[in-house]
């Protein structure tokens, strides 16, 4: 993994070249790295997750959604992770984007808010009205569950918090657009799929995908 360096004074996450010296900016509206003028002056060694943190606490940080994909009927556990998920994905500066519905979708963007997310929803239904109550931005698709394939398009990468057939159809779309798709708590076995055991696990390597590291 590349070493991260975060220099608080400028707000700047810094890296060294791999193939030439000297040393790369990261921009947080692009999200992606430029060379620098001059090596930072001091600054710290962060963590992908730590440094993902660092640069949402700014104004510039590009807010591409990560989707969160489970069932409607979940587990407590599945539920508790979820939730949990969520508000690490505010905190973080990740923007959220599930099915809007119940089970999981509900948890996550329940945990999401309450963080001081705006979680965004893209329901299969007609009307707006029928997201869960925790959804800041419901988008009524009309296709029913042919919206799976936007959310695994529209997302960076996905989240599996359990899951049934739903789940493995968006999971398998995923590996097809060529996203990053993470499987937690009895997510179910797709070829590709990154299995983690933890929340934690999750975000780093969310933060890994987005700086290239």
């Amino acid at each position: 993994m590349k070493k991260l360096v975060w220099n608080a004074g400028d707000g700047a996450l810094c890296r060294q070249a791999e193939r030439a010296a000297g040393w790369l900016a990261f921009d947080p509206w692009r999200l992606t790295w430029s060379p620098m003028t001059a090596p930072p002056a001091g600054g710290q060694e962060v963590s992908p997750g730590d440094a993902l943190r660092l640069l949402a606490a700014g104004p510039r940080l590009r807010r591409v959604p990560v989707a969160v994909i489970g069932p409607r009927e979940a587990t407590a556990r599945q539920l508790d992770t979820a939730e949990l998920l969520g508000r690490e994905m505010a905190r973080h500066g990740l923007q959220l984007l599930s099915g809007g519905k119940s089970g999981v979708m509900e948890a996550v963007s329940r945990g999401n808010l309450a963080a001081g997310g705006l979680p965004v929803g893209l329901i299969p239904d007609d009307e707006w009205h029928e997201a869960n109550d925790f959804v800041a931005i419901p988008l009524a698709s009309g296709i029913g569950p042919a919206r799976n394939a936007i959310i695994a398009r529209a997302g960076l990468a996905l989240v599996a918090v359990g899951g049934g057939v739903g789940t493995i159809s968006e999971m398998a779309l995923g590996i097809q657009f060529g996203r990053l798709v993470l499987a937690l708590d009895d997510a179910p076995e797709v070829p590709q799929v990154i299995r983690l055991s933890s929340v934690a696990e999750a975000l780093d390597a969310i933060a890994g995908r987005i700086l290239g590291v």
